[in-house]
């Protein structure tokens, strides 16, 4: 425990938010709008990307203007937020596609390894965890810190003004308890992310890599 640091840093917590509609009246947009409010007020510096105009994964290449705001948006995170509506019981292709843009390595660097992470979404019908539980495995499968606490709003359509903010109710509660979490987490591990993430394996494999290049019998 001797590297593990509580410097909670210089700058604010910096936090992405992806939602997964292209909709005039996007609930998952509307959800990441209001997220991104309560985040601002806890004192970090959100960010929202805006999916419109991205292409389909393998149709271009990361040269195209979203794709590279995407990815710098991705290295720039400390933590992020994402919200997808469900549809036929899964993410939407929209949001998957953000996802499917970011590279493992970019730059010799893995995009999100160590961020923490904050899974929610929106549903027009019943209360489903589909989405959210299938955003948890993707959190997992790129190495980020998913928090424990998720939120789901059903029949998003009856919990939104005329003016697109969130109504007072125990979803609007559940979001502030998400997000609240998110900032403890952030600032509790984004110093500490290279640490947390070294990996056994990936210090014997790059010895052995250094051990070839050192010791080339061949020369």
């Amino acid at each position: 425990m001797s590297h593990f640091s509580l410097d909670e840093g210089e700058h604010k917590p910096r936090i992405l938010l992806l939602y997964g509609s292209l909709r005039a009246r996007s609930f998952s947009r509307l959800v990441v709008e209001e997220s991104a409010r309560i985040l601002e007020a806890m004192g970090a510096e959100a960010k929202i990307f805006d999916p419109t105009g991205l292409p389909q994964t393998d149709t271009t290449d990361e040269s195209h203007p979203k794709v590279k705001e995407l990815r710098e948006l991705m290295m720039w995170s400390e933590g992020q937020v994402w919200c997808s509506p469900e549809r036929h019981g899964s993410m939407t292709s929209i949001f998957k596609s953000q996802l499917d843009w970011v590279p493992l390595n970019l730059g010799g660097v893995r995009p999100t390894q160590g961020k923490t992470l904050a899974v929610m979404q929106v549903s027009g019908g019943s209360q489903s965890f589909n989405t959210v539980n299938q955003l948890r495995i993707l959190g997992r499968w790129m190495r980020m810190f998913t928090i424990p606490n998720q939120s789901s709003v059903p029949k998003a359509y009856l919990e939104f003004d005329d003016e697109g903010r969130m109504k007072p109710s125990p979803f609007y509660n559940r979001i502030v308890d998400v997000v609240e979490e998110l900032m403890k987490f952030t600032l509790l591990l984004r110093n500490n992310k290279a640490y947390l993430v070294d990996r056994y394996s990936e210090r014997v494999e790059t010895a052995e890599e250094v051990s070839k290049r050192v010791n080339q019998h061949a020369i």
